[in-house]
């Protein structure tokens, strides 16, 4: 998730107080885990600020506090991104019920985005080797927002600020804010990692930085708030160079993929010895693309086992994950699809684009094979299409399709328009 343009719009008042304060319309009942937990980590303090166990920053020299056996079953107490809903436990200890007004005085800090529980040091763990990570279960919260508004993929096409607090039940998360509309569980951590290796680490610096200089779209290392203080605070040995869980990398992070639902295995990159495995982003459901820049964010109880592998494939590219083929659909029977192509109005550029200054690409009306260009246009049309059926505004609309709305690439060969498709799955409509 991604929300540092709209921080300002919401958070006003005191999170401190929450674990007093939040509560129950809408009973959940959380499923107990099957699975008896051997280790549990995280939970404790108010925020992630005052966990132990919780971090928010990647560095090769984070320490590992924790070491965990390949197989022993281990249960992460992760925290919502924003670090506004506090865990899970403290949501069952609430007394008074959370709307969007009251949500929107919490205070928040983008500093804090995304708390992380970890790292832990899975013992016989060599630098080289892959370390599967299987998700057992997921133990939900009573709460989750969406952000949506002028910002996240097509932030220029919605206009003003939206927040949509959702009610979670094991089955689906309904919200006052979108009447009508019942979002199935989809539930996954955003965010599981391994702490990135000395020469990785100083790679991924240089190149993130080479991309601020020319104007690119990047998070650089930042103090505020941040996690360890003592490594990556003000003061702290390496307070400039700690790297934000913002963008997922080589050794994982904020992949934000929705199809890493209990049952199903990553393979990620143990690049120190130990590896340093994290959990964190837990979302109740997103769709394939998160395009607002936020999913249903919630604080959840991850449970978790591993195994160390030898020999595995390479992945330089990044991780793999497998699982039940039943994780890849939509969760619906019926769905409608709009598609997108790569063109444009002669004249114009999209934002992500005009760091590269291009005069040549800005007066064509169609650009070669560009995929962002199309998923744009899909989902522009796609939130068109929602407003006009179902009568939703386009804040609304465009929350809908963050949660719900999958964007998938139909086609890469016939240039210049390559193909992307929205899908929408029309079951999360109840008519009322």
């Amino acid at each position: 998730m991604n929300l540092q343009s709209i921080w300002t719009h919401f958070v006003t008042a005191s999170v401190m107080l929450l674990g007093a304060n939040l509560a129950g319309a809408g009973e959940h009942s959380a499923t107990d885990s099957a699975f008896e937990t051997s280790m549990t980590i995280g939970g404790a303090g108010q925020t992630c600020l005052t966990d132990p166990d919780c971090i928010n920053r990647f560095h090769p020299n984070i320490p590992m506090n924790r070491m965990a056996q390949p197989g022993q079953v281990l249960t992460f107490k992760t925290r919502d991104a924003a670090d506004l809903l506090g865990t899970v436990d403290q949501q069952h200890d609430a007394t008074q019920p959370l709307d969007s007004q009251r949500f929107k005085a919490l205070e928040g800090n983008f500093g804090v985005v995304h708390p992380m529980v970890g790292p832990i040091h899975i013992a016989g763990a060599d630098a080289g080797d892959t370390l599967k990570v299987t998700v057992l279960n997921i133990d939900i919260g009573r709460y989750g927002y969406t952000f949506g508004g002028d910002s996240g993929f097509i932030g220029d096409r919605v206009e003003g600020n939206f927040v949509a607090v959702w009610e979670l039940t094991d089955e689906f998360a309904t919200s006052a804010d979108i009447p009508g509309v019942r979002i199935p569980n989809g539930s996954f951590p955003g965010i599981v990692a391994t702490l990135p290796g000395p020469t990785e680490f100083q790679g991924m610096l240089a190149r993130e930085q080479q991309l601020h200089d020319v104007g690119g779209s990047v998070f650089l290392p930042s103090t505020e708030d941040a996690l360890p203080a003592a490594l990556c605070g003000e003061g702290g040995p390496a307070a400039d160079t700690c790297l934000r869980t913002i963008p997922p990398r080589e050794q994982g992070g904020n992949m934000d993929i929705r199809h890493i639902v209990e049952g199903v295995s990553i393979y990620l990159p143990c690049q120190i010895p130990g590896c340093g495995l994290m959990v964190g982003d837990l979302h109740y459901a997103q769709g394939d693309g998160e395009v607002s820049g936020t999913a249903i964010e919630m604080s959840a109880n991850v449970t978790v086992t591993t195994e160390i592998i030898k020999d595995h494939p390479n992945l330089r590219t990044g991780p793999h994950y497998e699982g039940n083929a039943a994780a890849l659909q939509i969760p619906s029977k019926r769905f409608y699809a709009v598609t997108g192509l790569p063109v444009k109005q002669p004249g114009t550029t999209y934002p992500d684009m005009q760091y590269l200054n291009s005069e040549v690409g800005k007066g064509l009306g169609n650009l070669s094979n560009d995929l962002q260009l199309a998923a744009r246009n899909a989902l522009d049309g796609m939130i068109d299409y929602i407003v006009t059926t179902y009568g939703y505004s386009r804040n609304q609309a465009y929350v809908i399709a963050s949660v719900a709305v999958d964007l998938r690439i139909t086609q890469l060969v016939d240039a210049p328009n390559v193909g992307v498709t929205a899908i929408l799955p029309l079951d999360i409509f109840t008519g009322e």
